[in-house]
């Protein structure tokens, strides 16, 4: 299975945010390559809810930025902040209630996430913080 790689069109421009993001999708490889190697349900919920925590913080950073800046597009930005963050939620509900893990859906779900993510909402704040 691939992990999540880095795209040159994933940078924002925001040195900040450009650095949180690389360190998310280690995170989130990390996660991938142990839910991979291991069958410890217990190791897999606590990667999960780090991956969770890191990128609440981020989503965090990213949303104070934007409130600082008077962003016109906070209200949208920040749904799509909290529709990545029930997704992961039902994901670690669902590793908790039944005891499996699906990295590759995992992986399909986040690659799409963030190419989604970072190419439409992360772009529009970095043209907005160039003005």
């Amino acid at each position: 299975m691939s992990v999540l790689r880095w795209r040159a069109n994933f940078e924002v421009g925001i040195a900040e945010l450009d650095h949180e993001h690389r360190e998310l999708l280690a995170l989130i490889n990390e996660l991938l390559e142990h839910a991979k190697e291991t069958s410890d349900i217990d190791h897999v919920i606590g990667a999960l809810d780090e991956v969770f925590a890191a990128i609440s913080s981020h989503f965090a950073l990213e949303e104070q930025m934007m409130r600082d800046s008077n962003y016109p597009a906070y209200g949208d930005h920040k749904e799509d902040h909290q529709t990545l963050l029930d997704d992961l939620r039902d994901i670690m509900d669902d590793v908790e209630d039944d005891g499996r893990f699906d990295e590759t859906q995992l992986n399909i779900d986040l690659n799409r996430w963030f190419s989604d993510h970072f190419q439409t909402h992360d772009a529009r704040l970095h043209r907005s913080e160039r003005h």
